[in-house]
């Protein structure tokens, strides 16, 4: 299992409180004795052989405490070894029939029932509750179902796919407590649905809408139709406008058009089509659009899948506050208490060097960061060019070079052999290439928020651009709003303006550590926050995990 579904030590504690818990399950058992038993068995016989079938945990042996078999046997365990989802008759109960029905709608997540064995439960479920069923088959289903519970609630929370297996630069850790064999015991009285283990995070409901929306689609006679009739070459003008009609009003049937003198309703209508569905928007019908039109619903599927499953790998609840970067959408949002506060487009990192996916916290904000060049810099571009230019080419991109005690060296000393002990700083200005404005979330990878003086590049649809690090269209209004709005200090545009022209660094260090989510998605919501469009697969990553899924 690649799941961490609670560290030892929230094991521990979960193990005593059941303990604990365990002492109230007596006076359950004696309940259900006193109903009628319609057949022969009873909760003891189906207790006294479960205690056979089932290994005892060894509460020494640390090696396997994530599986999902060890969380099978800590629920019955912890209920007496008492069926889990029977009730007297051996008949599914209340509890068995809504989660059945919850394995089935777990494909609106991107999943397939089948990984839960709905058929399997199904069958088992028709021989429940007769005068021939036997101990084995009660046994059967029950123990079955409570292994389908625990593995869809662990995949639900955690994903299905190890990230690590789907993308090298996923290091958006889940930590998430996860605690599905502890409700079971009280399954009867406390119903724990599913979705308990569901994200929180919004943009996995509008996902989940977004695939049964697909689903339906997938059946519809007249989108097939007119997908289908787009695809013939000999189509008429008026004939193909129709069929074009039809497909935009059933994929995206909230797209609007209005009565404008400068842009016809058709060009608006493409235009609109166009961001929605991740293609540039130009307002014309060009062979791209014609090929996203002319896509069966069905097709669509896999990627909404993806993603889903990539917003499960993220924390349960991103909270109140948080800062959220998508890398292929290429933009920023800082939300509170579910609303955007500000957004802003962003330059992310270029193909040979991509922006990873992580969570950190922003602990503070720089105003006139110098720069200290990174090692994948120093070696494929500052090196090169002192080779070829020496001092020439650091006074082009005011750069000094320093030892580790701060003390300057002359740029002739550098060699291929010797340049990597040495630090290379560029200091405060207007030529810096983080800009006046710097936000540091301490991270492994050094990835952090920043200002630059290449402000030509926020206006073009591609921006992956930089060498990892995060470029920001409005760098000064989120510092502003940062240290302003959430730290409460005295600072505005003219303090701040005042500041940056010192040229002098000022640290100011966060009371309240945002949250920042660097995520790779690429189904989003659009800035309502109502519907999802997709993006282009900016480091194409969708395909390796949607083979993955599939498997």
């Amino acid at each position: 299992m690649h799941h961490s579904h609670f560290s030892r030590k929230k094991y521990l504690s979960l193990f005593l409180l059941f303990i604990a818990v365990s002492l109230t399950f007596s006076c359950k058992r004696n309940r259900k004795h006193k109903e009628p038993v319609h057949t022969d068995f009873s909760y003891d016989d189906f207790a006294e052989q479960l205690k056979t079938r089932i290994v005892p945990l060894d509460s020494l042996d640390k090696t396997n405490y994530r599986s999902i078999q060890h969380n099978v046997r800590f629920a019955y365990e912890h209920n007496d070894h008492d069926p889990i989802w029977l009730s007297h008759g051996y008949k599914a109960d209340d509890a068995a029939i809504k989660i059945l029905q919850e394995l089935e709608d777990i494909k609106w997540d991107g999943l397939n029932p089948e990984n839960y064995h709905i058929s399997e439960l199904r069958k088992l479920q028709g021989k429940l509750g007769k005068k021939e069923t036997t101990l084995a088959e009660a046994m059967a289903f029950d123990t079955a179902l409570t292994n389908s519970y625990l593995q869809a609630a662990s995949d639900l929370m955690f994903g299905r796919i190890a990230p690590k297996k789907a993308d090298s630069l996923w290091f958006h850790a889940n930590d998430s407590s996860w605690n599905a064999a502890g409700v079971l015991p009280n399954m009867q009285t406390k119903f724990a649905s599913l979705s308990t283990f569901r994200s929180k995070v919004p943009t996995y409901n509008l996902l989940c809408n977004e695939y049964k929306h697909y689903s339906t689609l997938s059946t519809d006679a007249t989108l097939i139709s007119a997908i289908t009739a787009l695809r013939d070459s000999e189509l008429t003008v008026d004939a193909k406008t129709e069929c074009i009609t039809t497909i935009i009003n059933k994929e995206a049937p909230w797209i609007t058009t209005a009565l404008n003198d400068s842009v016809s309703e058709w060009t608006q209508l493409i235009t609109t089509y166009q961001n929605y569905t991740g293609i540039k928007p130009t307002g014309k019908l060009d062979s791209t659009t014609i090929a996203s039109l002319t896509t069966l619903p069905d097709s669509v599927l896999p990627k909404i899948g993806a993603n889903l499953e990539r917003v499960r790998w993220m924390q349960h609840d991103f909270g109140n506050l948080y800062v959220l970067v998508d890398i292929p959408l290429m933009q920023l949002f800082l939300r509170e208490n579910g609303k955007n506060s500000m957004h802003m487009r962003v330059v992310v990192g270029k193909m040979e060097r991509q922006t990873p996916s992580l969570y950190a916290r922003m602990a503070n904000v720089v105003i006139n960061p110098p720069w200290g060049v990174p090692p994948t810099i120093l070696k494929k571009e500052v090196l090169p060019g002192i080779q070829k230019s020496g001092g020439a080419y650091l006074a082009k991109k005011g750069l000094k070079i320093y030892d580790n005690k701060g003390k300057p060296i002359n740029v002739a000393t550098i060699t291929a052999k010797n340049y990597k002990r040495y630090n290379y700083k560029q200091a405060p200005g207007d030529d810096n290439a983080l800009g006046y404005v710097k936000f540091n979330l301490p991270n492994p990878w050094d990835i952090y928020l920043h200002d630059t003086p290449h402000r030509g590049d926020f206006v073009k649809r591609y921006r992956a651009l930089s060498s990892g690090c995060i470029r920001l269209e409005f760098p000064q209004e989120m510092a502003l709003y940062i240290l302003g709005q959430l730290e409460k200090k005295k600072i505005d545009q003219d303090k701040l303006d005042s500041i940056i022209e010192t040229h002098k660094t000022q640290w100011n260090v966060l009371s309240n550590k945002i949250p920042v989510h660097i995520t790779y998605l690429t189904a989003f919501e659009d800035t309502t926050g109502q519907h999802i469009n997709f993006i282009n697969d900016v480091y194409h990553r969708d395909n390796k995990l949607i083979a993955l899924m599939g498997k």
